[in-house]
């Protein structure tokens, strides 16, 4: 290990605070340890030791994108579930190019917190040979802008990143070459491919074989009349010499073939099996990957099955370790996760959805699922964003400061001092925090750590989780490693990390169960109160809509209290939330019925401006569950809805109530059932008897039957 060469920086928790322009000045100069695929063994050794050693460790990805498109944002209106499928698509479609890693320890006689910065550039690439596809990804192009205005260096992660398998992956690759292992090893009894009796069709198979024969017996007698492998082929003088060669193979005399077919190679294994007891084929692999075929002379039966097994076990571990260095950078994850260090992130789910789909293997269907699978993963993970909205006496103390982590770094971790100035005007306690680098990471300050790097944002994550801990009194003094974690203040934040900033939802990890935040943000009063039941999804409409003329038209169908809201996805979608649910099933038949007519009432229905072009589909809230589900991703939505193979225009559930109690306006509701059944069915128009288009007088009658507001007025 080579000597560490320290940068200090100490931080007061409390007083006066400096400008941002000096806090900025200040941390650009800090050195982070920066990790290829040139230095990554002897980083990684380093790594396991102050992980060890370490209280808790901060992470912090850098991507190749965010959203596969604008309607996969993160929406008021999205369903928990939708906010997983959201974060899942985002996983699975974007790479991870750099992966902070800042392990902290607090040393007690200094009183000062220890980090370790790390960035490690990562690239996906083929290191095995087996059939693997290659990795794919896409790049958003804000994302990529933003990596290349920090200063990102595409060329180091491209040319000099990481590879990396995920556990599934890995047992997979294992799976492979384990059995093509086997299928190299002839004599063994589960290869029945290779012992497999060929005939021998051609005059010159039989002229082949006949020639091995004889040049076999002839190696071999001479072996044994001089008990030694120094025997040169004569005949066909150097082509023979350059496919035979003697050498010995595990202490025994060997011949190592070169220059023959597969088709020649598997008649000299039926020479060897039909006519030798005591001579073995063997097929390896050397150190460069290339294949060995040799024939090993052995002097009786026991001992060619102790050659065969020495030869397994050595195959064995030829593929294991080139699966193991293959692994890569998963090595860092699986330390992490052995080592059940306290993990802190800031609005880290998609960081851990990242870590799952990267290291781990395929993202679960379900959050239940997901949560369940990092929790065995990661046991300890604290978002430092839950405690900044969470904690009353974080959010006095920062006010109308935001909650990101530039902002709650600059706000809480600002005022630095040199290490030569341990005096401080302000009499409260503080604690420092001391960066450590190797000489190697501290020579080059071309381009040192800087925000938006992963190293230097895991950096400044710790920095705002020790400030919280001290400012909740929590001494690391008295908590060390994951004992942290259980302190009161603490416990109640573990785990527990937000689908989404402006829902204010949370799942626990630990039971994949979703929490609702009890503190209500500025953001959601601006909102109705989200009812999933109520709300329509709209699509293809013309892009020249504005929301406020969506509510007017909706308004004057069904009721000016119809409507409570309504909310693009993009140009091409909306949402539509009603004030009641029957609201929903009346708009879906409404609007089923008024395209179906080609008559005057569909131009002088005020859903017929809706209707313009003939595109505009809707259906409720669960479609866009099915919608999101979906590995496709076209930039507008209802480009989304066309590649997904949807065709229909409305979907209406069929509600079956004729045997629902008769109560009041029980009447009304069967008759209003009966209507509904006789404008679709499944999806699809269905009039009973007739397959005919609606009249305006029948959809007059069937509105009328089905109790819609405007067509109630219409006929009064």
């Amino acid at each position: 290990m080579a000597n560490p060469c320290k940068s200090r920086v100490f931080a007061p928790l409390f007083g006066s605070f400096p400008s941002r322009n000096f806090f900025s000045h200040y941390f650009s100069t800090i050195s982070i340890k920066k990790v290829t695929r040139n230095n990554f063994t002897s980083s990684f050794e380093e790594l396991r030791h102050h992980v060890r050693e370490a209280d808790f460790v901060a992470l912090d990805l850098e991507m190749s994108g965010i959203t596969s498109a604008p309607w996969r944002e993160s929406f008021e209106f999205d369903h928990s579930t939708i906010r997983y499928l959201k974060i899942k698509d985002s996983a699975e479609k974007f790479a991870v190019v750099q992966f902070g890693v800042c392990p902290f320890r607090y040393d007690n006689s200094t009183k000062t917190l220890i980090a370790y910065p790390h960035s490690f550039y990562i690239f996906p690439r083929k290191e095995l040979p087996i059939d693997f596809p290659s990795c794919e990804f896409l790049c958003q192009t804000t994302s990529i802008e933003f990596l290349a205005r920090h200063q990102f260096d595409f060329n180091a992660c491209i040319h000099e990143g990481i590879s990396y398998l995920s556990r599934a992956q890995e047992a997979e690759a294992l799976h492979q070459l384990g059995l093509a292992d086997v299928d190299h090893l002839p004599y063994s009894e589960c290869n029945p491919k290779e012992t497999r009796e060929m005939p021998l069709v051609s005059f010159g198979d039989i002229l082949f074989t006949e020639r091995m024969k004889i040049k076999l017996s002839e190696w071999r007698d001479s072996l044994l009349r001089n008990q030694n492998c120094d025997y040169h082929f004569e005949e066909n003088s150097s082509n023979c010499k350059l496919q035979f060669r003697t050498d010995f193979f595990k202490m025994r005399p060997s011949l190592l073939l070169s220059g023959f077919s597969s088709h020649q190679l598997r008649l000299i294994q039926q020479v060897i099996r039909k006519h030798f007891d005591d001579l073995a084929f063997i097929r390896i692999n050397d150190e460069n990957s290339l294949s060995q075929n040799r024939i090993v002379y052995t002097d009786w039966k026991d001992d060619r099955a102790k050659l065969m097994e020495e030869v397994r076990k050595d195959m064995q571990k030829v593929t294991k370790s080139k699966v193991d260095a293959a692994v890569g950078f998963r090595h860092v994850i699986d330390l992490l996760s052995s080592e059940g260090k306290v993990i802190v992130g800031h609005n880290c789910l998609l960081d851990i959805a990242h870590v799952h789909s990267k290291f781990l293997g395929p993202l679960p269907s379900t959050l239940a699922e997901f949560a369940s699978s990092i929790h065995k993963l990661l046991p300890y993970i604290i978002d430092t964003k839950r405690l900044l909205i969470s904690e009353l006496a974080i959010q006095r103390l920062m006010k109308k400061t935001g909650t990101s982590l530039s902002s709650a770094f600059s706000f809480l971790c600002s005022q630095m001092v040199s290490s030569s100035d341990t005096s401080s005007s302000n009499s409260r306690p503080f604690f420092k925090v001391e960066v450590l680098t190797d000489e190697e990471s501290s020579s080059n300050q071309s381009n040192p750590g800087a925000k938006h790097e992963a190293g230097y944002d895991a950096f400044m994550t710790g920095c705002v989780f020790a400030q919280i801990c001290h400012l909740l009194g929590i001494d690391f003094s008295i908590y060390k490693g994951s004992d942290v974690v259980e302190h009161e203040k603490l416990q109640k934040h573990l785990n527990l990390l937000y689908l989404g900033w402006n829902s204010g939802t949370m799942v626990d990890m630990k039971t994949g169960q979703e929490i609702a935040h009890s503190t209500v943000t500025n953001l959601k009063k601006r909102y109705p109160k989200i009812q999933f039941s109520n709300i329509v999804l709209v699509w293809g409409f013309q892009k020249k809509f504005k929301p406020w003329e969506m509510k007017d038209i909706v308004t004057k169908v069904l009721g000016i209290s119809s409507v409570t809201s309504v909310f693009y996805l993009d140009e091409t979608a909306a949402f539509v939330q009603f004030s009641k649910e029957q609201y929903v099933q009346d708009f879906l038949v409404l609007k089923d019925t008024v395209e179906r007519e080609s008559g005057p009432l569909s131009v002088l229905h005020p859903l017929g401006k809706l209707l313009e072009g003939g595109n505009t589909r809707a259906a409720k809230y669960d479609i866009y569950k099915e919608i999101c589900s979906s590995p496709l991703s076209r930039v507008l939505f209802a480009d989304q809805t066309e590649a997904m193979g949807i065709k229909w225009k409305t979907k209406v559930e069929i509600q079956k109530l004729e045997q629902a109690d008769v109560g009041e306006g029980g009447s009304d509701r069967k008759n209003e059932v009966v209507a509904e059944k006789k404008i679709l069915r499944d999806g699809k128009p269905h009039m009973e008897g007739s397959e005919d288009c609606l009249s305006s007088e029948s959809i007059l009658d069937v509105l009328y039957s089905s109790g819609s507001l405007i067509f109630k007025k219409v006929r009064t």
